[in-house]
């Protein structure tokens, strides 16, 4: 599976492309986020970063479970979280507040997502955070930021100190809260969520053995250096989020509609 980014080119037939392709591939994840049980009944959100001059991005209708999503009903948004064009359904403001402020004031954060999981939430609700104790929080050395509670995020006061609180990292953990990842494409998000969210599990499936058996600094520092998952000359999570998308389109493909 190609990468998808943003493209470079002006032309409206190009950035017309490069939309169609994001909206398929977003919607795609949407379901792929069903598929794995990150969903929250009709909240939380993904949202991605639109081609073309204007700071407009994508994000699933206010109403519909993840399982719903398609490419043509996610709503195309402004930074003030104004619809732009036609669209019959509504956007959740505690949704582009966080998002919006992120794709305002990151510029290669063309990707953001957000989840509620069980055990990503555990985490955030614990004092330690997330312990360096596992093969997967091995891996995100020096990647996960923090940000405390402030109450439901529709506030936007709060994006500008969310995003001053990341302090350049693409993952954090919203404290009380959940889990966001950021990418500078969908897949690049995707594979930092997983990992994040995959640390998480095995810490809150280990907390009933007892205290947890840490990993020395240096050894994470070089588990997240040959991490390829990561890394732009590996892919960055295409190839796994690809293999997840023939997953989705082997149980139903309306996705694309």
């Amino acid at each position: 599976m190609s990468a998808v980014g943003i493209p470079h080119s002006t032309s409206a037939s190009s950035d017309a492309e490069g939309e169609r392709a994001l909206r398929v591939q977003l919607a795609g994840t949407y379901r792929v986020f069903a598929m794995l049980g990150w969903t929250e009944l009709i909240y939380n959100h993904i949202t991605v970063r639109l081609p073309g001059p204007n700071s407009h991005f994508l994000i699933n209708p206010f109403g519909l479970h993840y399982a719903e999503v398609n490419a043509s009903n996610l709503v195309c948004v402004d930074l003030d979280g104004r619809i732009v064009g036609e669209s019959a359904c509504r956007v959740n403001p505690a949704g582009f507040v966080v998002h919006a402020a992120i794709h305002r004031l990151l510029p290669d954060a063309h990707c953001v997502m957000h989840t509620h999981t069980t055990a990503g939430l555990a985490v955030a609700c614990s004092e330690i955070g997330l312990e360096n104790a596992s093969f997967y929080s091995a891996q995100l050395h020096g990647m996960v930021a923090y940000h405390d509670f402030e109450g439901i995020t529709v506030r936007p006061d709060e994006g500008p100190r969310l995003v001053a609180n990341l302090g350049g990292k693409p993952l954090m953990i919203l404290r009380n809260h959940g889990l966001l990842a950021i990418g500078e494409t969908i897949a690049q998000a995707f594979v930092r969520l997983w990992t994040l969210n995959r640390a998480c599990e095995v810490q809150l499936a280990s907390a009933a053995l007892g205290a947890a058996r840490h990993i020395p600094d240096e050894v994470a520092a070089r588990c997240t250096r040959d991490a390829l998952q990561f890394d732009p000359r590996y892919g960055a999570g295409e190839d796994v989020l690809g293999a997840l998308l023939r997953q989705v389109d082997r149980i139903d493909q309306s996705y694309r509609e």
